[in-house]
């Protein structure tokens, strides 16, 4: 029988991304805390993220309150990605879980390898191999604890089985401050709520609440990192830390291919060597 040749396992970088944006609009969103509030800020620097995308990066955005909406399917034009990301409104309650669902659904609408969550309950997808990623992550921005929908953990898991690494943001200060004019700011003229997530029109002090311990464990789970950011300042830097060129594949090349290549360089190498260093005659 034949010898198994010696292979190396190169990481390949894909030729386009996907990022879907899943952002928390609960109304905690709404303090002051972080001026002019952790909403806007927020928004601000998923602008200055989409616009610093090189040329064919698509993105999605989702928005979770107590359940969660595509507010943009993935795309790399930048008006439309705009106009999701202003439109953002607020709702009652926290479904992280919800949020991280419905960007891994988002995903597999437009990456055939990726399998939709709503196939789990019937026959799970056939796990990616260990290190091997698809070319999409998601990006999940919070700024509480989720108490509604689906457990972050277990959506995390069905992550994991996809390859589609998830980086958390938890965002916020322990000084939470009160917003009055929270509900008439981002749920339009309704009195009892807007047209997403219904939301009520009253204000109130919210202080800094994040589930740090699970989204730690969400972004370890699936490849992916967590951040924090208690300003503005720290929100841009956790943006422009994401990553923007994926390694989402592993390659083999047999190693003799390699050390056969390595080889007849260096002959020819030293063939040129001794050439300079006794010429012929």
């Amino acid at each position: 029988a034949a010898f198994a040749r010696p292979v190396a396992i190169l990481e390949v970088p894909t030729a386009q991304t996907t990022i879907v944006l899943s952002i928390d609009v609960s109304r905690s969103m709404c303090s002051t805390d972080i001026a002019p509030s952790r909403l806007e800020a927020a928004q601000a620097a998923a602008l200055g993220f989409i616009r610093s995308q090189p040329p064919g990066t698509r993105i999605g955005v989702v928005a979770f309150a107590g359940y969660a909406e595509v507010i943009q399917p993935p795309t790399d034009d930048e008006e439309l990605l705009e106009v999701a990301i202003e439109s953002l409104l607020t709702g009652r309650r926290t479904a992280i879980g919800s949020g991280l669902l419905k960007a891994l659904d988002l995903i597999a609408e437009i990456d055939p390898s990726v399998a939709p969550t709503t196939d789990a309950a019937e026959a799970g997808p056939t796990p990616v191999p260990r290190g091997a990623y698809a070319p999409a992550i998601v990006v999940l921005l919070t700024d509480g604890v989720s108490n509604s929908g689906p457990q972050p953990l277990e959506a995390a898991q069905q992550a994991v089985a996809r390859g589609v690494r998830v980086y958390t943001i938890g965002f916020g200060t322990a000084q939470g401050a009160a917003n009055p004019r929270c509900g008439r700011q981002f749920l339009g003229n309704e009195p009892s709520g807007g047209p997403f997530f219904g939301g009520g029109s009253f204000g109130g002090g919210f202080r800094r609440g994040i589930d740090e311990a699970t989204l730690i464990q969400v972004a370890e789970l699936t490849g992916g990192q967590y951040y924090s950011a208690e300003s503005r300042d720290e929100l841009q830097t956790a943006f422009r830390s994401l990553p923007t060129h994926l390694i989402v594949k592993h390659e083999t090349l047999e190693i003799s291919v390699a050390f056969t290549a390595a080889g007849a360089l260096l002959a020819a190498l030293a063939v040129t060597l001794a050439l300079l260093w006794r010429p012929l005659p």
